[in-house]
């Protein structure tokens, strides 16, 4: 089934809002082993929107629209759409009535032009909004299925997730299980990780591949069709074992969900363990990661943000001819940093992070340099020096990051 998304608002191509939608949706379908071949944006114009129309019927079997479907007069999806198919539009009860009893119960005047948003293509597939007035629907004209769905993502992702997807699924030619499996890394870019995959994702079919960034991270998803979850899981493994093989050392965790610190936290709890953190150039950043975990305060006993030299010494204990030397930012100061911050603070490990986020230059040292220090009750100390680049946001937020993901490598090695 090739799949098409059209957002369909003037705002977005005016940049005033990201297509977070699009996004969504090409995730959702991609759990169903439905390829997206195409992402529209167009304005809120009929004219424009349906010549677009026109194209997706010709290359689509699947088109989604999302957006146009209030109550004012550039809202134009389903009108424009039903132009298309040939149907007229009708008012759904259900939808009628709740719009109704919305403004009832809040005692306010409902303007007329609130009912257009009950309106419905004659003959669809209505989709409840759960969270909205205007309900989504289905059509299908020739050979290709309309999906037409609100803008709002509050109201978008929940209608996806409870009414579309299965609707989707009956659509597909063979009843069959969606299993899938997520891996999460850390370390390797987008592009580094697709050409260590190429060969694999090329020659996809079931099992599919799809990798996506989020947040200087990499997520992988491997998706089977198969009459049962067993045998879908049979179809992954070994998908999942040519994966590990390859770019196992990047693998933090699978799962939907899961972040890199919440998978850090929940391993140190199984194990019983604990950790702090000494932190220069990212001024908090990890602990704050840390600390955004529910439960955290059972394996995380604090931090130390050593922001200056004098903190670094005598807080920290770095002495004046290691700073003066080697320099705030160098592989003696993270070790010493990491190895006092755990001892003082009694944990399992010590994590530190010292470098130069910039602006500008520091020590003579370029923007960028970071080292993070890694150090284990048993284990000789780790330090590991890093180049990044961007910004100053993106530095901290990436060495803070790898800070978290280079513990959590240490704690596989205990």
């Amino acid at each position: 089934m090739r799949a098409e998304i059209i957002a369909v608002g003037t705002e977005l191509l005016l940049g005033q809002i990201a297509n977070t939608n699009a996004q969504f949706l090409s995730q959702k379908l991609a759990q169903i082993g439905v390829g997206v071949y195409f992402h529209t944006v167009v304005g809120d114009n009929s004219e424009r929107l349906l010549q677009v129309i026109r194209l997706a019927a010709e290359r689509s079997d699947l088109v989604i629209f999302s957006g146009g479907l209030g109550p004012t007069q550039d809202d134009l999806t389903k009108e424009t759409v039903a132009a298309y198919v040939g149907v007229d539009l009708v008012t759904d009860a259900n939808a009628m009535k709740y719009i109704e009893d919305f403004f009832t119960q809040r005692g306010i005047v409902m303007t007329e032009n609130n009912r257009k948003q009950a309106l419905v293509l004659a003959g669809s597939h209505v989709l409840p909004n759960d969270f909205g007035m205007a309900p989504g629907m289905a059509i299908r004209h020739d050979s290709t299925t309309f999906v037409l769905l609100p803008g709002p993502p509050s109201e978008l992702y929940p209608m996806v997730d409870r009414y579309v997807m299965p609707y989707l699924i009956d659509l597909l030619p063979e009843k069959q299980v969606f299993h899938s499996r997520v891996f999460r890394f850390y370390g390797i870019g987008e592009s580094a990780l697709e050409e260590r995959l190429l060969d694999l994702i090329e020659k996809q079919d079931n099992p599919t591949i799809a990798p996506y960034a989020k947040e200087f991270e990499v997520t992988l998803r491997v998706t089977a069709r198969a009459a049962t979850a067993e045998a879908g899981e049979a179809l992954i493994l070994p998908v999942e074992k040519e994966i590990r093989d390859r770019v196992g050392q990047y693998i933090y965790g699978t799962g939907e969900d899961s972040s890199l610190h919440e998978v850090l936290i929940n391993e140190l709890r199984k194990r019983g363990e604990s950790i702090a953190c000494a932190e220069s150039c990212t001024g908090g950043t990890v602990a704050s990661l840390i600390t955004s975990v529910p439960g955290s305060s059972s394996v995380f006993r604090g931090g130390i943000v050593c922001y200056t030299n004098e903190v670094k010494n005598q807080v920290l204990g770095v002495s004046e001819e290691v700073l003066a030397t080697e320099g705030a930012v160098s592989e003696q100061t993270a070790k010493l940093l990491a190895e006092n911050v755990r001892e003082k603070l009694g944990t399992t490990y010590g994590v530190s992070v010292t470098g130069v986020a910039g602006p500008d230059s520091s020590e003579g040292k370029p923007v960028g340099l970071v080292y993070v220090g890694i150090a284990a009750e048993g284990l000789p100390t780790v330090v590991k020096e890093l180049r990044l680049a961007g910004r100053r946001q993106a530095i901290v937020g990436r060495a803070a990051k790898f800070a978290l993901f280079y513990a959590l490598q240490m704690q596989k090695e205990r």
